[in-house]
């Protein structure tokens, strides 16, 4: 497919890339953040910080389901990305058909299980007594708009895959900034509480798929599909499926940390310490906008040029992304170690919740200028088609360290155990990441032309 928009991913130099595609998805991804963060605050100051624990009880099960759409999304541009480098058009078309046939078989029958069981996920989530009636209200409604969320994750990965950082820029932009206004008039104006807040997030998912159905239908989409893409090609399937199943796995391993930490911090320290969670939970998704938006932007160049061979642009791919995202988060480090009380006093008014947070937030994010060898790390393999690698790495900080870290460290230091197994998970990670990256650069980067 010699289309401009998508050969310019292996001619053009890798820094210029590497901002124009970086950019607009950090763009993108601050803005859908300042959504949850603003979303968080109004619950808290116009609900109550119970509300904001609530809410958190519901994310597990709604960014799981909305994860397999993240999941086909991610797999499928990382065959787009690799069959446009190989000029391979139909091969693109077949893959996003099936992408689209599979994130709407799969995440209804999810809903449908997640309905069924409301009464059951809820609890095993955390969301136990005063947060239990607020969590199933606001659940059960977000719970409806999900399939239409994973529409908009999947869609989302391809248009950035055909080499269009700005529009999905803008299908993360125009619905945050109307979650935000739906919050204002159905919460403040119309004090629907709770159900206000689960309308606007559902209308906002609702508007985030227009806005993407609008652009594969019009001109600025080069994948052109029709009925006979929709059929399920097996070999296909089983390729999104390897290479998604390594997000799938990471979201996994999120809604499983989630359970465990409400339901550890809940016996540690009550509603209060839930709360301080959703909040440090809040400013992770935040604060470190700029270095998952490197990591987006890092995704297709690096497959695209992978496909077509050019190995040492890989290798400049790589280094350019750890450079750029390690500044970054050493930025967001020291911002986040000043001023953690401010941060905190946004949110709530609470005094025990004021107290509790601060020193939470600073463990949390001690080992933020190194994670960007480890989100890196772990996309290359994911880009370049290799999943079991990418799968392994991507488990590794939460699945084989920070999780058995909860579970030992609270029964030697209580609470401050929870906290300090964030720093530890970090370190371990990227040692591990840094080590499989740097053999893998050095034995299957070499230059080569021809396959």
């Amino acid at each position: 497919m010699a289309k401009a928009s998508s050969q310019e991913l292996g001619n053009k130099s890798i820094g210029k890339l590497l901002i124009q595609q970086a950019v607009p998805a950090s763009i993108g991804i601050l803005v859908m953040s300042l959504n949850i963060l603003i979303d968080t605050i109004f619950v808290g100051n116009w609900i109550g910080p119970t509300a904001i624990a609530a809410i958190n009880m519901v994310l597990p099960v709604s960014f799981f389901i909305a994860a397999l759409g993240m999941s086909i999304g991610v797999g499928g541009s990382s065959i787009i990305s690799r069959a446009l480098g190989a000029d391979n058009e139909k091969k693109a078309l077949k893959t996003f058909g099936n992408q689209i046939t599979l994130t709407i078989f799969i995440t209804i029958l999810f809903v449908i299980f997640g309905l069924i069981y409301i009464n059951d996920l809820i609890p095993a989530f955390g969301g136990k007594g005063d947060i239990f009636e607020p969590a199933k209200i606001y659940y059960r409604i977000v719970l409806y708009g999900v399939p239409v969320l994973a529409l908009c994750m999947m869609g989302n990965t391809v248009i950035r895959a055909e080499g269009k950082p700005k529009f999905a820029m803008y299908a993360m932009m125009f619905p945050s900034v109307g979650n935000l206004i739906l919050d204002y008039l159905f919460i403040n104006v119309f004090d629907w509480g709770m159900t206000g807040a689960a309308w606007a997030t559902t209308g906002s998912y609702i508007m985030c798929f227009i806005f993407i159905l609008w652009f594969f239908l019009s001109k600025n989409s080069e994948l052109k599909i029709n009925v006979k893409h929709f059929g399920l090609d097996l070999p296909i399937v089983k390729e999104i499926g390897s290479l998604g199943f390594v997000t799938l796995s990471r979201q996994a391993i999120v809604s499983v940390t989630y359970l465990l930490m409400n339901n550890i911090l809940f016996d540690l320290g009550g509603e209060t310490s839930v709360t301080a969670y959703a909040i440090v939970g809040r400013m992770l998704m935040f604060a470190l906008f700029p270095v998952y938006g490197i990591t987006q932007g890092f995704l297709p160049i690096a497959g695209f040029n992978y496909g077509a061979y050019k190995y040492d642009r890989v290798k400049q791919t790589i280094y350019t992304a750890i450079k750029y995202a390690a500044l970054l988060a050493g930025i967001v480090f020291i911002f986040l170690m000043v001023f953690p009380e401010t941060i905190t006093s946004v949110f709530t008014q609470d005094a025990q919740v004021l107290k509790e947070t601060p020193p939470a937030m600073r463990w949390v994010f001690a080992a933020t200028p190194i994670i960007a060898v480890q989100l890196i790390g772990a996309a290359y393999f994911q880009a370049v088609g290799k999943a079991i690698p990418a799968l392994l790495l991507t488990l590794t900080r939460q699945g084989f360290f920070f999780i058995p870290l909860i579970l030992i460290l609270p029964n030697f230091y209580g609470e401050m155990g929870v906290w300090m197994s964030f720093p530890i998970a970090d370190v371990l990670a990227t040692i591990v990441t840094a080590y499989f990256l740097h053999r893998e650069v050095k034995l299957n980067l070499k230059p080569k032309t021809t396959e």
